[in-house]
């Protein structure tokens, strides 16, 4: 089991969850569409060669975004991962992955 973790703009999230949640991740037990979101603000600075969906290169930039994390089988990771990247809107996608212990 693994937890996925990334980071979209407001107004970008809900495609993305469920573009995620069709590969099968973010199911608990007889439940689906499982995740946590929190809103916070993200910073980045666009460099020479990018092709920001917001912003202008050189310019730092704050957007209000949700910290969404969920859970994704280890047979369904790379497809959740996959279609995270395809959904997203950002050319970079910030995300983490983490093998979870079964105690």
């Amino acid at each position: 089991m693994y937890k996925l973790t990334f980071f979209v703009p407001i107004d970008a999230a809900e495609s993305v969850k469920e573009a995620v949640f069709e590969t099968g991740a973010g199911r608990i037990g007889h439940y689906e569409a499982c995740c946590f979101q929190t809103r916070g603000t993200g910073q980045f600075r666009p460099l020479e060669g990018a092709d920001p969906h917001i912003g202008k290169v050189d310019t730092l930039e704050h957007v209000e975004e949700f910290k969404v994390e969920l859970v994704c089988s280890d047979e369904r990771i790379h497809a959740a991962i996959a279609a995270l990247k395809l959904a997203h809107p950002y050319e970079e996608v910030a995300y983490d992955v983490w093998q979870l212990a079964e105690l």
